[in-house]
């Protein structure tokens, strides 16, 4: 998923400039080893000879060779092809005397997340027990296992119930807001399913709701849809082809104004999973020939908890932003820790843009789930590029 932001930043240097060093690539005659093409991705297995690594544009490269001195005094050369600080001190009392040690304090980077939810009459079928409706508020608002109730001091929550008052659309909000579980249970228990099912209108009420009222600086703004049938009307009567056409085009719109929608689809009928892919592949701007956007079947109480607690989560992630770039080339001699724990580079962690550390899978996990999590990064002398 569009991996969005509860991001950690910002890791601040602690340490003076840090040396640079060149590429034996640019040497006239090159090596012949640089034209060799090679998988940067992180953990792949290398192609290239020895004394080189994989760079970040795919080629094998070298900051220096085995007694060729392009380190300098105080570095020594790795049998890939890296310079790094020999531990002798004799690299002067410049800018390289000490390695430079980044320090960072999580600050949250809250992601805005705004829930359209079905308040159609179907919502009251009992398949999922006691009913679809009262499953979903559970799931969301549960006083111990909801997700809102979970995460509410993690993301700013708000809600739209949207249903028809006769001939006419209506919608039931809640603002968006820090802890807002409450005031979301409460808009929930106050209404009863019945009616039709506006898709349409609300998607497009929600992204006029952000343009309105936008998220604080820095907070991504978020849709999640979860709704259990076809779009409809209220005091309309069009083909069901225009119904699923209109919510399409919402969903696109909404992610054109920079809003990715999220969908879920509280149902097994194949027919409404069709049409709710089209509405989650245009909320991420996919394009032909790509894979499909996930999205989130729920047919049973235990699927609809899991579905929240996967979109919601994963609006959440693990990016940390640095005051300064890492050479890619240096990003795997660093050292990141979560919580005293030592991450492995390329499973735990990864160097995005050279300026984010991106944590990922059951590290990630551990960063999220601690209320003042501990985390530290520390990257070798000619690592830091300012």
């Amino acid at each position: 998923m569009n991996r969005l932001a509860f991001a950690f930043a910002t890791l601040t240097l602690a340490a003076c400039g840090a040396k640079q060093f060149g590429s034996v690539c640019t040497e006239v005659p090159a090596p012949a080893a640089c034209m060799t093409a090679c998988d940067p991705q992180p953990g792949a297995a290398t192609s290239c000879p020895v004394g080189f690594h994989c760079s970040p544009d795919g080629k094998c490269d070298a900051q220096c060779t085995p007694n060729g001195g392009q380190c300098g005094d105080g570095y020594t050369c790795t049998a890939d092809g890296y310079c790094v600080d020999d531990g002798s001190g004799s690299g002067g009392s410049g800018p390289d005397a000490s390695c430079p040690a980044i320090t960072f304090t999580p600050m949250p980077a809250t992601p805005s997340i705004q829930l359209v939810l079905d308040l159609s009459g179907s919502m009251t079928i009992t398949d999922i027990s006691p009913s679809r409706y009262a499953a979903m508020r559970d799931a969301l608002v549960n006083t111990t296992t909801g997700v809102v109730t979970q995460l509410e001091a993690k993301a700013y929550f708000g809600s739209k119930l949207y249903g028809c008052n006769g001939n006419a659309n209506a919608f039931t909000d809640v603002a968006r807001g820090l802890n807002n579980a409450a005031a979301i249970r409460a808009s929930i228990d106050n209404r009863a399913p019945a009616g039709n099912t506006p898709t349409a209108a609300a998607l497009d009420t929600a992204r006029m709701d952000f343009a309105t009222t936008p998220p604080p600086a820095g907070s991504p703004p978020i849709v999640v849809l979860a709704t259990d049938g076809e779009p409809n009307g209220c005091g309309t009567n069009l083909s069901q082809n225009t119904y699923n056409m209109e919510a399409v085009a919402a969903s696109a719109a909404t992610y054109a104004a920079g809003i990715p929608v999220y969908v879920l689809a509280i149902s097994a009928n194949q027919t409404l999973l069709s049409h709710l892919q089209q509405v989650a592949n245009a909320g991420q701007g996919h394009q032909a020939g790509q894979p499909n956007i996930p999205y989130y079947p729920a047919n049973n109480a235990a699927q609809l908890q899991q579905a929240f607690q996967t979109i919601i989560n994963g609006v959440i992630s693990c990016d940390l932003k640095l005051t300064s770039s890492i050479d890619a080339t240096s990003a795997m001699n660093g050292t990141v820790t979560v919580n005293g724990v030592t991450l492995t580079y390329g499973t735990d962690w990864t160097l995005v843009n050279g300026n984010i550390i991106r944590v990922q899978g059951s590290a990630c996990n551990s960063l999220k789930s601690s209320s003042n999590p501990a985390v530290s990064a520390t990257f070798p002398c000619g690592s830091v590029i300012f």
